[in-house]
């Protein structure tokens, strides 16, 4: 079965749904390419053939059509819970067998997806490198002698070498990125607490995530589509919406650093790769705005150097005191450092922390979107293993910031080197803005032309988006209207959809009313003397918004609302004659973050 066999998530449900290849097919295709590559690493334990292959013949008595991975073969890596196989984390001496799945397996075997086995990772998910594992080094199908990235490890090269067309990864300072570049694929790292976190073997607690490997963006959005959602199990779950994938905006706007802020480590040949990335996106159409990466690599020394390493240490205290020969030495000699931090260092750091998460709101209140190298090199596993702290800590340069300032990544191909060394670049933006990243990094991974993984299967022509109806009409919402807040009921209730999470142009200033319950007025001003407003946008049916807007009460009304990227939409605005008493609150950016402050200041 060669190229001309479907690769794709896409393309295999669609074949499994025609009829032109079975679930039990595409299973025993996968057994088969297993056995082919032949790397004892990449997989810590498979479930056994037979009993794949009967579960994706059972499939064939349900609905296809509600099964959006409708017999799709998925990798799962070894610190993430899946019924019928024990979880490792990389180090037997802490295995144990999980009595149910986590709340991610649960959520891809409910959509039609067939768990095949658990994959290798650096040991308790610490390194970026991929060779901490004593179930061995999985090779790079890429190069052989480059790192596979870890801690990923496996899951990334499950998906470059075309065994699996999905595979769950976690990161907690780059683990879904680093690997993606390295392999040549799609890494997914969604907003924290989109992907329930429950029946995950913890690195970070606060800062862990699940993340999706996929060979093409539209293949990672789908798998979030069916992974995401809140949780009651996690306490770290958000209930935060996706929103849709969308055209490339006009306008866009891409955050790069300053002149001279890039760091590659003597890698001119990547520093010449993420210039003509960056001649990419405009080509595309985007505009590039420069920014200061100084606060971003500051945040980023605070994963290591500062009390974070503490959470490691939490995890595996037990073992350091019962049985610390059965760690990796490079895994106990960061991990024992969290011993000895103390709570004042702790807060100190939050202090820190918290300072530098205003100034990256700063930052992005100019720009949709930064694009970033993923990794500043790649290194062979020869050289890892001879220098495995420093090496490791360099490919983080552009990953460790990420979570702790509460962002979501999307690392897309860029481009083959001439030394077969792939490159990638990463769109980070603020929580929440998951599906805008996919709507632009689906358009470059594209332009790339690049062959999927290591497989060199040419990528399949951009699916077309889903067609808005005629019927369905956009409206724009600030405030109590918005995901999650007190009337939003009110439009869910109504069968609308949201569209996406966005910004007003910066013409608008924001108060809070005197009323019942709190609501905000957005009040257009003269060009340019205004603040940028977060809004959400909602699609109706004409007959659901005739009812909608009809039930507004006075002092709002209906306008038109211009957006940071240009389109205009109708949306909420308020009648200026009633803002005497009302408070400017325009300084918050949105109406989240002034009740997010208002609830802080009645519990103290």
């Amino acid at each position: 079965m060669g190229a001309e066999q479907p690769e794709t998530i896409a393309a295999i449900v669609a074949a499994h749904r025609a009829g032109t290849m079975t679930p039990a097919q595409t299973i025993t295709r996968t057994y088969q390419r297993i056995r082919d590559h032949n790397d004892p690493a990449v997989f810590i334990s498979l479930r056994d053939e037979q009993d794949a292959i009967a579960e994706a013949e059972k499939l064939a008595t349900k609905d296809a059509a509600g099964l959006p991975l409708y017999g799709v073969p998925v990798a799962v890596k070894d610190n993430i819970d899946a019924l019928g196989f024990p979880t490792t984390a990389a180090c037997p001496t802490f295995s144990y067998t999980p009595t149910h799945d986590s709340t991610a397996v649960e959520r891809l075997r409910a959509a039609g997806a067939i768990i095949i086995g658990k994959t290798n990772l650096d040991q308790f998910a610490t390194g970026l490198v991929g060779v901490r594992s004593p179930y061995g080094i999985p090779k790079n199908p890429i190069r052989e002698d480059l790192i596979p990235g870890g801690s990923s490890s496996g899951s990334a090269v499950a998906v470059g070498a075309g065994l699996v067309p999905l595979s769950l990864g976690t990161d907690t300072a780059g683990s879904g990125r680093v690997p993606a570049m390295l392999n040549n694929i799609v890494g997914l790292k969604p907003s924290l607490g989109m992907i329930s976190t429950a029946g995950l073997v913890p690195a970070c607690r606060t800062l862990d995530c699940i993340s999706v490997f996929a060979l093409t963006v539209d293949d990672a959005a789908l798998a979030l589509s069916v992974l995401a959602g809140p949780d009651q199990a996690d306490p770290f779950s958000r209930d935060r919406p996706l929103g849709a994938i969308t055209t490339f905006p006009a306008n866009l706007r891409l955050g790069v650093p300053r002149s001279g802020q890039l760091i590659f480590f003597g890698d001119k040949t990547a520093e010449a790769a993420y210039g003509e990335a960056l001649k990419r996106w405009t080509a595309l159409g985007a505009g590039l705005v420069e920014f200061d990466l100084e606060p971003l690599y500051e945040t980023a020394r605070l994963l290591y150097e500062g009390p974070w390493v503490a959470e490691r240490y939490l995890v595996i205290k037990g073992l350091l005191a019962s049985a610390p020969d059965s760690i990796h030495p490079v895994t106990r000699d960061i991990t024992a450092a969290g011993a000895r931090l103390t709570a004042a260092e702790t807060f100190s750091a939050l202090y820190r922390l918290q300072g530098l998460r205003k100034i990256a709101e700063r930052t992005f209140a100019n720009v949709d979107a930064l694009v970033l190298p993923t990794a500043p090199t790649a290194y062979t596993t020869a050289q890892v293993l001879a220098n495995p702290i420093e090496l490791n800590s360099r490919l983080g340069t552009y990953t460790n910031f990420v979570n702790l300032l509460d962002l979501c990544g999307l690392a897309v191909p860029a481009s083959m080197r001439a030394d077969g060394i792939p490159f990638g670049i990463t769109l980070l933006a603020p929580a929440g803005r998951d599906a805008l990243l996919a709507s632009i990094g689906r358009v470059f991974h594209a332009d790339t032309e690049l062959t999927m993984g290591a497989k060199r299967v040419a990528q399949p022509a951009l699916a077309p988006l889903p067609a808005r109806g005629t019927d369905e009409i956009p409206i724009a919402v600030v405030g109590a209207h918005l995901s999650g807040m007190a009337l939003n009921g009110e439009l869910t209730a109504l069968n609308a959809k949201l569209v996406e999470a966005t910004r007003t142009a910066p013409d608008y200033k924001l108060y809070a009313l005197k009323t019942t319950p709190p609501k905000p007025g957005l009040l257009r001003v003269e060009a340019g003397t205004g603040a940028s407003i977060e809004l959400e946008i909602w699609s109706l049916s004409s007959s659901a918004f005739g009812k909608f807007v009809n039930a507004i009460p006075a002092p709002m009304a209906i306008g038109t609302i211009r957006l940071a990227d240009g389109p205009r939409v109708k949306g909420f605005l308020v009648e200026p004659e009633v803002l005497g008493d009302a408070r400017d609150i325009t300084a918050y950016g949105g109406w989240r973050a002034y009740m997010k402050e208002a609830a802080a200041r009645q519990v103290s």
